[in-house]
């Protein structure tokens, strides 16, 4: 233990639903919060150097720094890699390594040009119509149900429907896109299950992910033609720089597809677990679907989907009165710096009218998320339309609820939401 009493900060022994009052104790107590390799958690650096130190940040002032400043950067300066991936799983590796929140300058501005126009917020305010069909569609099935899991049945396929139709992916393959996904994320470096067999999976759905987007893209490239989707666009661009190689390309979709819904399907199922805990709110946004837009960025405050971002220092910096070295690992804690009050005043209360400020739940500095608008759109949508249509969001059905959550800190949130009625049986 620390001077201040506290252990080692160990992800791995958190309440997956409820961090927030461990956070607390750091933030007050050790808010730059170093676990040393003598304490197992730091790993080597790797050509006789010495181990880098990670360093926990709860509180929002050193988030924000680390967030911004570019003496804290996605790469390592010793190792030169980004992804936690281990030896042995070069596939997963390759396709890791260009996903756009991976790269530093000036790689990242050349990648983020071509996919931030697709994704910007006049971009989606045409697919706004859409976007709400989806959800309509999704969540008419589901009203005269008395079991409903809500990650499976409208949470995980609303926003994987969503992205397949801006890139351009032809037919419902949702599900197959959803397998390789999940089969993605048991490579998460703050996963607390990592094992070889699920590296495995890893690698083997990467591959088969970057396959399927490489013969799209060099489809597209060899019809021509203005660009009709985000594929479409991304293959022009490579045509007209040839540092956008293939490999760049199709790394891309494939961190699209799977960024650009789980992070969407988190936010979709905790905003959900809110509701039902504060019946008044819920009826709040239904009275007034005007808050809802606002709702949305105090729902990724209060409670964000992506809890915990790593970064690397590239040269010797103090943060919070502690001496960092370069090389070391910087873990900006998201989770605690949205529950910093001298950030957020009261900041354990969800409050729809919160007027949120700069959070971090999309990040800040170049790595701001390119699809924070699309993310904001389909959460608005999605939202509008379970309170709208979904009666077990309702205090008078008493939903009994079963929550699981997947192990990880990146992609946080509810594997399995299942809201049963008191007519449902048992399964």
């Amino acid at each position: 233990m620390d001077g201040d009493g506290l252990p080692p900060f160990d992800p791995g022994g958190l309440d997956l639903a409820d961090p927030y009052p461990v956070y607390r104790r750091y933030r007050e107590r050790d808010p730059v919060h170093a676990v040393r390799a003598s304490d197992g958690a730091a790993g080597s650096a790797g050509g006789g150097l010495p181990a880098p130190t990670t360093w926990y940040l709860f509180r929002y002032a050193e988030v924000a720094r680390v967030l911004t400043e570019r003496a804290y950067r996605r790469r390592s300066p010793v190792t030169g890699r980004a992804a936690p991936v281990p030896e042995g799983y070069e596939t997963l590796r390759r396709v890791v390594e260009n996903w756009l929140v991976f790269l530093d300058p000036p790689d990242h501005a050349r990648l983020r040009a071509r996919v931030g126009p697709p994704l910007g917020a006049a971009a989606v305010a045409g697919l706004r119509p859409a976007v709400r069909a989806i959800a309509e569609e999704l969540a008419a099935p589901l009203a005269e149900r008395h079991a409903v899991d809500l990650v499976r049945e409208f949470a995980a396929p609303f926003p994987l429907l969503v992205i397949a139709r801006v890139l351009g992916v032809r037919g419902r393959l949702w599900p197959w896109f959803r397998e390789r996904a999940l089969a993605l994320q048991e490579a998460g470096g703050t996963r607390g299950d990592r094992a070889p067999e699920g590296l495995a999976r890893a690698d083997r759905a990467a591959g088969e992910l970057e396959r399927y987007f490489a013969a799209e893209l060099t489809a597209r490239q060899a019809a021509g033609g203005r660009p009709r989707d985000l594929m479409g666009a991304l293959a022009e661009a490579a045509r007209e720089d040839p540092a956008l190689t293939m490999t760049v390309l199709a790394s891309t979709c494939v961190h699209l597809l799977t960024a650009g819904h789980e992070t969407t399907t988190g936010l979709l199922g905790k905003a959900v677990l809110a509701l039902l805990a504060r019946p008044g709110t819920a009826a709040e946004l239904r009275a007034e679907p005007g808050l809802l837009a606002g709702a949305v960025d105090e729902f990724l405050r209060f409670d964000p989907p992506v809890q915990m971002v790593t970064r690397r220092a590239w040269r010797e910096t103090e943060l919070g009165g502690r001496r960092v070295r370069r090389g070391d690992r910087l873990v900006a804690v998201l989770g605690s710096a949205h529950r910093d009050p001298a950030r957020f005043p009261d900041p354990d209360v969800l409050d729809v009218r919160r007027a949120t400020g700069r959070h971090c739940a999309f990040g800040l500095g170049i790595h701001y998320c390119a699809g924070a608008a699309l993310a904001r759109l389909e959460a608005e949508a999605g939202l509008a339309v379970l309170l709208d249509r979904l009666p077990l969001l309702r205090p008078e059905a008493c939903p009994r609820v079963e929550v699981e959550y997947a192990p990880d800190w990146v992609f946080h949130g509810p594997s399995r939401l299942v809201l049963r009625s008191g007519e449902a049986r048992a399964a």
